[in-house]
């Protein structure tokens, strides 16, 4: 940071009021600004960028930069989302989702392949290091903020590749944008080419989960209670499990918090001892979800985008255009061309380039306007927060083996 720079830092609290200051902006900009509607961009997202290019701006300006010491709040509520994730997580529907969620794994694996490829590719024709491209591929896009920062240690340290986690977080953070700014307008575009054009949904049953948070749902104290309850358990169990596999397989804390939640679950369930509350529990989680995204959109430092180098830059707009076509003449068409598959492709856009709550909040923008998808809430959740992940640590490995060959 430069010397001549003014420092102010906002701590938990005031991050809090903060986030909540972007949602409330948020809305009222795809309230009013009749395209932010139109192509379903999340209030998270609108809000969260107003606020950091007026962030951006301020720096620029007036020598004045805002840091957001809210890491451990963040943490937290993107915790909590994932314990909900896991509590919503009825195994039970696996008879009747399971095929679909096989077939979309197969169309993530797809996108990891292609995204790694146009990578390495476009760094070797801009005379890069080709692990660069790769750093511009699915381990930031796919991947997120907590893979860019792992394998961005492991670039610089092995492959001797100068700020290679500078560069890894600067492409999350581009993707994390991105994602959430397609995803919407892909899935808009999708809707009007099936079956029901004018928005009609195929399944006509109430919504349920992380579908149209905006709907009233009756729940007590008790329920609210208890279901606080139950995600306590989740992030204290699963926080314990992650420390103690960490040193020999890296499993990200909330993995294992949502993993904790569709065991406790499905075990619950089973058993009968007690009926989790989805009501109650979906709340919490689109609370959660609301104020983690507004949090991490309105912190995202913009300059450090633009100070990345050129070819890089060019690389992360083919990724942008990659993902886009992807959705559009891939994941769509092999998810069944129907409501369901375009919403399935606006939440593909939101892990494919970001993270899955981006792709939660995309589905979110599109559901509100054209009605429920419940397997896309189903299958979206599990697999990015989990799936994903898994295989893209199977396709970097294939990468770096490819890398090798050709050098």
């Amino acid at each position: 940071m430069p010397s001549d720079l003014t420092l102010i830092s906002v701590d938990n609290y005031t991050g809090l009021v903060a986030a909540g200051f972007v949602l409330i902006l948020g809305r009222k900009c795809v309230k009013k600004i009749g395209f932010l509607n139109r192509y379903s961009i999340p209030e998270a997202v609108a809000g969260g960028l107003v606020v950091a290019f007026l962030i951006t701006l301020l720096r620029t300006t007036a020598n004045v930069d805002i840091q957001f010491n809210i890491d451990t709040l963040q943490n937290a509520l993107m915790f909590m989302f994932f314990a909900t994730v896991g509590l919503n997580a009825d195994l039970r529907k696996l008879a009747t989702g399971g095929s679909k969620l096989g077939i979309f794994v197969v169309a993530i694996l797809g996108l990891l392949i292609l995204q790694n490829l146009l990578g390495i590719s476009l760094a070797s024709l801009f005379g890069l290091d080709p692990h660069v491209g790769l750093l511009a591929a699915s381990i930031t896009l796919s991947g997120g903020h907590a893979t860019a920062n792992s394998w961005g240690d492991v670039f610089s340290n092995d492959y001797n590749i100068t700020g290679a986690k500078e560069i890894a977080i600067a492409c999350a953070t581009f993707g994390l944008v991105m994602g959430g700014i397609i995803g919407g307008p892909v899935a808009r575009y999708l809707v009007k080419k099936t079956t029901t054009p004018d928005g009609v949904p195929d399944d006509e049953l109430p919504p349920s989960g992380f579908e149209n948070p905006q709907d009233p749902r009756d729940v007590s104290t008790r329920s609210f209670t208890e279901s606080i309850i139950l995600i306590a358990i989740c992030l204290s169990i699963g926080s314990y499990i992650s420390s103690l596999i960490t040193p020999y397989f890296k499993l990200p804390a909330f993995v294992a918090i949502m993993l904790m939640g569709v065991l406790l679950r499905n075990v619950l369930s089973v058993t009968r001892i007690y009926n989790v509350i989805e009501k109650s529990v979906s709340i919490i989680g689109n609370v959660s979800l609301s104020f983690f995204l507004a949090m991490a959109v309105m912190r995202l430092r913009l300059w450090e985008i633009l100070d990345l180098a050129l070819p890089v830059l060019i690389i992360l707009a083919a990724q942008g255009l990659l993902m886009a076509l992807y959705a559009v003449f891939i994941t769509f068409r092999i998810m069944g061309k129907n409501y369901d598959a375009a919403v399935l492709a606006g939440g593909h856009c939101g892990f494919g380039l970001g993270a899955t709550p981006t792709a939660i909040a995309n589905m979110q923008a599109v559901t509100k306007i054209y009605g429920p998808s419940h397997i896309a809430f189903f299958i979206v959740p599990l697999v990015g927060a989990f799936l994903v992940d898994f295989l893209n640590v199977l396709v970097i490995k294939g990468s770096l083996v490819l890398i090798t060959l050709f050098n």
